[in-house]
């Protein structure tokens, strides 16, 4: 009778253990491709998700978003907006016209460096839809475009966009990969997933450790002829994005043009830093600070991050290499390769 109650224990217990669900999270991971780039998608979950249902359901935010903000796509929202050659306003989505509120609100904060209309001179200088010249345009040609380019150009109220100069035309690829990066976060969250990593395109964003660790997230070597790494970065509950003209120029002359487009001169920029890496809670805000702190030169970009808070790392080209350059916020981040 014992044996055969030590039989029955023992056949309960292992019933008991096999009914318990897995409580060790596991990494899982779906990609795929939109905003004319890649994204990958980690994250960790205890029990086995549907990543069929989950991609889809990625899929379908990141096809409305191209929907709303893509260049590319001729009947977008934000094409059919800049076809429209009127000062009356125009009622957008809450999406579309959230993402440019926060380009107009760094916009004038930065004095106009970070600017969403600079999209017709991105074109003249060959980094745009229509693809690279072989010539660096005339003056006239570069005046003629500033007349219908400027942040103040345009006005927001609540969801209704208005030009001021019906020739003004948007481009959100500053800042709008960085608003699809904060979505797919978002979906993730509502499904319960805190510790997760999303990048499109190199704009990221973790959620909090995993059960190893931080995120451990490189920040690319900015030279063209490779891919290697320059400081790896631990972090969680934090996005990033870089923005670099390393890769994205032509030459003519011995001269080289960056895609980064100056809107004080209408022209490339021209100074020695070569990439600028910032981390903030927001994937949106952390692509638009790349953008405008890569325009500024680094002494003025320094000053502007230290003035508004910004983590921010820049990477600068001398005569004996690439120096690092960051501001007060960022220090906290730095840790040893």
């Amino acid at each position: 009778m014992g044996v055969l109650l030590r039989c029955f224990s023992f056949m309960s217990l292992l019933l008991l253990v096999a009914c318990q669900p897995n409580t060790h999270p596991r990494e899982y991971q779906v990609e795929g491709k939109t905003m004319g780039t890649y994204y990958v998608v980690k994250f960790y979950a205890e029990q086995q998700p549907d990543l069929i249902a989950l991609q889809q359901e990625l899929d379908i935010e990141l096809e409305l978003i191209n929907d709303l903000m893509s260049t590319y796509r001729p009947e977008s929202e934000l094409m059919r907006f800049n076809r429209q050659q009127t000062t009356e306003p125009v009622q957008l989505t809450p999406q579309t016209a959230g993402v440019i509120a926060e380009a107009i609100r760094i916009g004038q904060q930065s004095e106009g460096i970070l600017d969403v209309t600079v999209g017709p001179l991105v074109e003249l200088w060959g980094f745009g839809a229509k693809g690279r010249i072989i010539r660096a345009p005339e003056q006239a040609e570069l005046e003629a475009i500033r007349d219908y380019v400027g942040i103040d150009k345009i006005s927001l109220e609540g969801t209704w966009l208005r030009k001021l100069e019906p020739r003004l035309a948007i481009d959100l690829s500053t800042i709008a990969k960085g608003y699809g990066v904060d979505r797919l976060a978002e979906i993730l969250l509502t499904h319960g997933y805190q510790s997760f990593m999303v990048d499109i395109g190199g704009d990221m964003r973790v959620g909090a450790v995993k059960p190893t660790g931080p995120w451990k997230i490189a920040v690319e070597k900015p030279v063209s002829q490779e891919r290697s790494v320059q400081r790896i970065l631990a972090l969680s509950n934090v996005s990033l994005a870089t923005s670099g003209d390393y890769r994205n120029y032509f030459e003519e002359d011995g001269i080289r043009y960056s895609h980064l487009i100056d809107p004080r001169s209408g022209k490339p920029i021209q100074h020695k830093t070569v990439s600028s890496t910032v981390l903030h809670p927001a994937a949106i805000t952390a692509d638009a600070y790349a953008t405008t702190l890569n325009v500024l030169p680094a002494t003025e970009a320094l000053a502007f991050a230290n003035q508004h808070s910004i983590a921010v790392l820049l990477i600068v080209k001398t005569e004996q290499g690439f120096e690092e350059l960051y501001s007060e916020a960022f220090k906290p981040y730095l840790t040893e390769n």
